[in-house]
């Protein structure tokens, strides 16, 4: 069995295009796992420093799972999102009332404005013009009085249009423009009861070896709207897990964070976790993206994705070879509405 996940492991490699002596490596690799584990056993000192390790990054734990129960709940969290509409070429209205293309929550205005669009996602146009009796009162765009005018398309800081706790903005999804709408009144926010979680267990704080892809690569992410992420994919993570050799490969998000994004699933997802997978954000490797090393992996903090939380989220799925073939008890657990 451990024969068969070693080589497994290495056409993986072989398929990735790596360096000729990859397949000599993964052998290697599974070898060096085995030793270091057993070697951390053996030695009083290496087990007394990864149990120091392993206690102060389950201490914050409790602290970092209040923290994003605080941000799911938030105004402005996934519990509030109420909408996600197509916008269409040209005028595309916005209100309460019957007579508008998408309609926002009872109690907005009748007519908050129009979102006109001009050609096609990435490039196209899309502007916020004002009703025949222009903009409502207290209708903002990053906090200032509303005026006409081209927004900022752009997932990291669009441009917010907000009347009292309604906010829209517009996305880009593939060669189309969304609006997503969140109100901070709604009932999934205001019935919030909590997330889930699993026990924390240092058995899944685990410390992967590194092995950077030469040169980095680009990883096609699908999403459930059926359209493709192109993400960087600077190298994988390699660890035993269950006495099973496993490999995950992550995607950097935000060139601007110091941080990996883990999209994976496990066999917990047929049960007591959210199907469509979790997510994980780690820290660098020890010696940076580029250079083997190692890795910390906390599964204790893994975590739904937006669309557990709502309909409306457009979220990503994990690649093939993130399909892990072992339960990850850890981390959050399926929400309940």
């Amino acid at each position: 069995m451990m024969r068969g996940l070693i080589l497994r492991s290495a056409r993986l490699f072989a398929r990735r295009n790596q360096l000729l002596g990859a397949i000599s490596f993964a052998l290697l690799l599974a070898g060096q796992c085995v030793q270091h584990t057993a070697a951390q056993t053996a030695s009083g000192q290496s087990a007394v420093t990864d149990a120091a390790s392993t206690a102060q990054g389950l201490a914050g734990l409790a602290e970092w799972r209040t923290q994003r129960e605080m941000e799911i709940s938030a105004p402005d969290g996934w519990l509030t999102l109420a909408g996600l509409e197509w916008l269409k070429s040209g005028v595309n209205s916005i209100g309460s009332a019957p007579d508008n293309q998408i309609h926002l929550p009872a109690g907005s205005p009748d007519h908050l404005g129009l979102l006109t669009v001009s050609g096609k996602a990435p490039d196209g146009v899309v502007q916020l013009l004002s009703p025949s009796a222009g903009f409502p009162p207290e209708l903002t765009t990053d906090g200032k009085p509303a005026r006409e005018g081209s927004l900022v398309v752009d997932d990291r800081k669009p441009t917010v249009v907000a009347w009292h706790g309604i906010t829209l903005v517009v996305l880009k999804r593939g060669d189309r423009f969304v609006l997503r709408i969140k109100d901070a009144g709604s009932t999934a926010r205001t019935g919030f009861r909590g997330l889930k979680w699993y026990a924390p267990n240092p058995q899944y704080r685990v410390t992967a070896r590194w092995v950077p892809f030469k040169p980095a690569q680009i990883l096609e992410i699908p999403t459930v709207l059926g359209t493709t992420l192109k993400l960087p994919a600077p190298g994988i993570a390699m660890f035993l897990l269950n006495g099973v050799i496993v490999h995950l490969e992550p995607v950097i998000e935000d060139p601007a964070r110091n941080t990996l994004f883990f999209i994976l699933r496990d066999s917990t997802s047929e049960s007591t976790t959210y199907p469509g997978g979790r997510f994980l954000h780690t820290g660098l490797p020890d010696h940076g993206l580029d250079k083997p090393g190692s890795l910390i992996l906390d599964f204790n903090r893994l975590e739904n994705p937006p669309c557990a939380y709502t309909v409306y989220a457009t979220c990503p799925l994990p690649p093939d070879m993130n399909k892990l073939p072992v339960a990850v008890e850890a981390g959050e657990r399926l929400y309940e509405r």
